[in-house]
């Protein structure tokens, strides 16, 4: 593994996934089945997608939120959004990410993503605060 590319995948990834709710990353189940692969598929995703400065890592994480809501993937989802909160998208933006949705993949979607996106900032501790600076 390259070392650089090692590092660059680790800092990444603490950015995203350190803090707010407890969440077990994919990679943990990954690496049950096959650890090579696992961190191949790290290093891919964490190391050298996230890690690309085209975007920043909350516009990054803002494009996966809606993307993943709109396939009402919401484990996935639930990882991303705590993510997106972790490096400092706007709670606001983001609910608008998923209202967004109504035209496109309906309200059953816009649905399950606020939900998902609730239970994530109840489990922060945001909720209340969210609720209170409504825009």
């Amino acid at each position: 593994m390259d070392e650089e590319a090692k590092k660059r995948t680790q800092e990444t990834a603490k950015k995203l996934w350190t803090g707010g709710i407890k969440i077990d990353p994919p990679y943990l189940m990954w690496k049950e089945f096959d650890k090579d692969l696992a961190n191949d598929l790290s290093m891919f995703i964490t190391g050298n997608l996230y890690s690309r400065t085209v975007l920043t890592l909350p516009e990054r994480q803002m494009a996966a939120c809606a993307m993943l809501a709109a396939l009402g993937a919401s484990d996935e989802l639930k990882l991303h959004v705590n993510a997106a909160l972790n490096v400092g998208c706007d709670p606001h933006k983001l609910a608008e990410v998923f209202f967004q949705l109504a035209p496109y993949g309906g309200m059953p979607l816009v649905n399950k993503a606020l939900e998902v996106y609730r239970d994530v900032l109840k489990g922060r501790g945001e909720w209340e605060e969210f609720k209170n600076s409504k825009k």
